[in-house]
């Protein structure tokens, strides 16, 4: 099982964007940390932030994946619901395969209920209507209305997986907001939540000077005049 996230790395990655979470991690020579093609579930609750614990699915077989063994307390996709720890985030590699759901809405209502922070898949949900309904974090490929062994069988838990063409291995921390999801590798959480919050402070002034009629030249991306007049607005600021 991963370690839940500090406390306050949480709160700074829920304070800074997934697009200012590229850039961070671009700086470090990573390219392709998004997950491709993902959306969230409603207008709600989209802001997501936790530790990723991995579910794994390969196509279905006929007599393997049948209504009775998806009854089983043993069934691999049931346990993920039930093991999913509090504040880490279910991610799902379904192939990119929305033809049978990843989950309906009662399974995200019980991962709601448990304390996780949120849902991911890169094939499709059901019941959007509900889910939208809860008010929790959810992201998905498209609607995937037929029940998940028509197409899905449910291989294994907390393994490494590829979900939207991203290696996700367990405990990398996922960042969602209506934009899209980024993963971040676990080992790089704390210095990466500290450069987007301090960027995303810089930007809060930035766009004030824009909307003062200020040219970008000189002042985005920074400089060093930019910033140290940055630090004197921020101290105006506070005073």
């Amino acid at each position: 099982m991963t370690e839940d996230l500090a406390t306050d790395i949480k709160d700074m990655l829920m304070q800074v964007s997934v697009s200012t979470l590229t850039t961070c991690l671009f700086n470090r020579g990573m390219r392709t940390r998004l997950i491709e093609g993902v959306m969230p579930i409603g207008t709600g609750a989209v802001r997501m932030v936790g530790p990723a614990f991995t579910l794994r699915f390969i196509p279905s077989r006929e007599d393997i994946d049948t209504m009775v063994e998806y009854t089983k307390d043993t069934h691999v996709q049931r346990r993920a619901i039930e093991e999913c720890p509090s504040g880490h985030v279910l991610v799902i590699d379904a192939r990119g395969d929305a033809g049978a759901a990843s989950a309906g809405d009662i399974m995200i209502a019980r991962l709601k209920s448990r304390g996780c922070a949120g849902a991911v898949s890169d094939g499709g949900f059901r019941d959007m209507t509900d889910i939208a309904a809860l008010n929790f974090p959810v992201y998905h490929r498209a609607p995937a209305l037929p029940s998940s062994p028509i197409r899905h069988h449910a291989a294994d838990l907390n393994l490494p997986i590829a979900c939207g063409g991203v290696a996700v291995y367990p405990g990398d921390i996922l960042v969602g907001d209506g934009d899209g999801i980024i993963v971040i590798p676990r080992h790089l959480a704390e210095e990466v939540a500290q450069e987007a919050f301090g960027m995303t402070q810089y930007e809060e002034f930035a766009a004030v000077k824009v909307s003062e009629g200020r040219s970008i030249f000189g002042l985005y991306p920074s400089t060093e005049s930019s910033r140290e007049e940055y630090e004197n607005w921020k101290n105006d600021q506070l005073s």
